[in-house]
């Protein structure tokens, strides 16, 4: 430990924004790094505890005291090291990971945790610059082939680290550039994807093969990669949007969240797509659901220029302070207000849209009633919302069914998603193993990392008999 009494000596001091004036005007990363002096303060106020209950928080069990120490100590290099060990991707983690952690941080009892994530951020920024992160490419190869269906982070994880076990991976992707929601769902002003391309360009060094517009089930059928593959590891996500069947819902105007960001994302990218234009531009937009996509719909409609951004809830208002006494270390339920929310937006909880209505076949206005706790509808209540553009953000139910699942008549859990346990990952097919959101359902790019590494361990095993990758 290297400040005993650091957390005393020390206030908490975090990343800063630029202007929302200046962060409007491009879809550019706008958060500003702490000099290194800060960082390596922020660093001293870990308190080493006896037990560390930001481990539990991290579902990829980073070592967090550890390399706050190290970069105490300015020894960079060993705490990039530290952190890799267990995160194959820290740069996109120290950027949308929401830190579990930092809740799970003693010092969050008084509402100072360690500013963990931009800590995590600095080691594997500074790493790049310094060129620390090379490829690590196996000894010798197993003479193992296996398929990786998906290209976001479980897929990403689990292809690096069954290539780093000496298996010939290959990773098939639908879309033309690898990375899933990071890509395509994640907007560019959290994550530019130069980031992506970085670790993409790392994992064909270490002899990873990317195999784009193969969507298996569709173009590629799942069949060959049986024929073709000692595993398969399915880490295709869980794409299929909640939907809101309402009188109205056909009305032009009205898309869900995930038909709306990509195609920003590839604007910004420069990379073709082929769909109409759906664009906030001048428009009164409103945003259906409160959670993380709702928010990178507000900062893109902001950016676009839309006139107004209203986003509805209907769960009841978080209080805005956690009762630490009763959470704590778990992950708690409070009012979590985002960068996006300040560009331009206003919250409407406990609120249920009735329906749509339109004229000339176009949205016009959303129909609410307010409800209570239960979140039944209260007399009395309801109201309207003028909507030109309707953004439905209410998260995802399950994997696609249809086409590479469908074929392969792979088993499925009572929520629908792929079924596989969480020790050897592997489904009801030989041979075929699952993780990621396609396993667990909808949840956080640490959790898809956590999945694929464990995931990759599990075919290591089944494939050599015993495995060398972490646990």
């Amino acid at each position: 430990m290297g400040k005993v009494t650091g957390f005393l000596e020390f206030e908490r001091t975090d990343r800063k924004y630029a202007p929302v004036e200046e962060r409007l005007r491009n879809y550019n990363e706008f958060v500003i790094p702490l000099p290194e002096s800060d960082l390596k303060q922020q660093a001293a106020r870990c308190m080493n505890c006896g037990i560390p209950f930001c481990h539990t928080g991290c579902p990829v069990n980073n070592q967090i005291p550890d390399w706050n120490d190290l970069v105490y100590l300015d020894d960079w290099k060993t705490a990039s090291a530290n952190l890799h060990s267990t995160n194959n991707f820290p740069e996109f983690t120290g950027r949308v990971c929401p830190a579990p952690c930092e809740e799970a941080c003693t010092l969050n009892l008084e509402d100072t945790p360690v500013t963990i994530k931009t800590i995590e951020c600095a080691i594997v920024d500074k790493a790049f610059e310094n060129g620390w992160v090379k490829p690590d490419v196996p000894a010798k190869k197993t003479g193992r082939k296996v398929a990786v269906v998906g290209s976001g982070p479980a897929g990403l994880a689990a292809a690096e680290q069954l290539a780093r076990a000496g298996h010939d991976v290959h990773v098939f992707e639908k879309f033309a550039k690898a990375g899933g929601l990071l890509r395509y769902g994640i907007p560019d002003f959290k994550l530019e994807k130069h980031l992506i391309d970085r670790r993409v360009s790392l994992m064909e060094s270490e002899g990873v093969t990317f195999h784009y517009g193969a969507h298996v089930g569709v173009t590629v059928k799942a069949k060959e990669l049986l024929d073709g593959f000692d595993a398969v590891v399915l880490a295709g996500g869980a794409e299929k949007p909640r939907d809101l069947p309402i009188p109205g819902r056909e009305l032009d105007g009205i898309h869900f969240a995930m038909d709306f960001l990509p195609q920003q994302n590839r604007r910004v990218g420069k990379e073709a797509f082929d769909a109409t234009d759906i664009l906030a531009t001048g428009k009164k937009v409103v945003v259906i659901g409160g959670g993380d996509t709702g928010s990178d719909c507000i900062g893109t409609s902001a950016r676009q220029g839309a006139t107004a951004i209203v986003q509805l809830e209907i769960l009841p208002m978080p209080p805005e302070k956690a009762d630490k006494l009763t959470t704590w270390p778990n992950w708690p339920l409070k009012l979590r207000t985002s960068s996006s929310h300040h560009e331009g937006a206003s919250r409407e909880f406990s609120v249920l849209t009735e329906k749509f209505s339109g004229e000339n076949g176009k949205v016009k206005t959303l129909h609410c009633v307010r409800v209570d706790d239960r979140m039944k509808p209260i007399p009395g209540s309801q109201f309207e919302i003028e909507a030109d553009l309707v953004l439905l953000a209410m998260g995802f139910v399950h994997p696609v069914k249809e086409g590479m699942l469908a074929e392969l008549g792979v088993a499925l859990d009572p929520r629908g998603n792929v079924k596989a346990d969480t020790e050897a990952y592997r489904t009801s097919i030989d041979k075929v193993f699952a993780a990621g959101d396609m396993r667990r359902g909808q949840s956080l790019v640490v959790w898809a990392i956590r999945e694929g590494r464990q995931a990759a361990r599990a075919v290591d095993e089944f494939l050599m008999g015993v495995s060398a990758l972490p646990r």
